[in-house]
């Protein structure tokens, strides 16, 4: 099982990964409060799963817990860098998800509700996927031992 620990958490990247993924971290963190917690000027999980409900992603509760949790925890794992692989990639599936079924009709711009904000949050986790959490993390810890 350590092989596959090691695996998951091995890095090569410096601290370009660290600078990357903190404030991301962070920025993610307070979306999933939004969805989960009401903070921020959020919903909530109910206001969060009408929604969702409305525009048919169904059951709306469920899907507002696991995005809201996708973005939380996973905003979590980024700013500890702490298995940024796995997380990275449930991030990624998330914003996925949320250009697809929210945003791509309304084209790129956020001024119009488009995608570049889900997208770039894409981009920054399959980077991370790639390249591992960097020098300063948990992962860099983790992978030595």
């Amino acid at each position: 099982m350590s092989t596959f620990i090691q695996k998951i958490t091995q890095t090569h990247s410096g601290i370009a990964s660290t600078v990357l993924r903190v404030p991301v971290g962070l920025v993610l963190m307070a979306h999933g409060s939004q969805k989960l917690f009401g903070m921020f000027g959020g919903y909530g999980l109910e206001g969060t799963g009408q929604w969702m409900a409305s525009i048919g992603l169904n059951p709306g509760y469920l899907m507002a817990l696991l995005s809201g949790s996708s973005e939380f925890f996973g905003g979590l794992a980024l700013l500890l860098g702490l298995l940024i692989r796995p997380a990275s990639a449930v991030v990624a599936f998330t914003m996925l998800v949320a250009i697809f079924s929210v945003h791509i009709s309304n084209g790129l711009f956020m001024a119009n509700n488009g995608y570049e904000y889900a997208l770039t949050l894409l981009v920054v986790a399959v980077s991370l996927m790639i390249s591992g959490a960097g020098s300063y993390s948990v992962d860099k810890i983790l992978s030595k031992q």
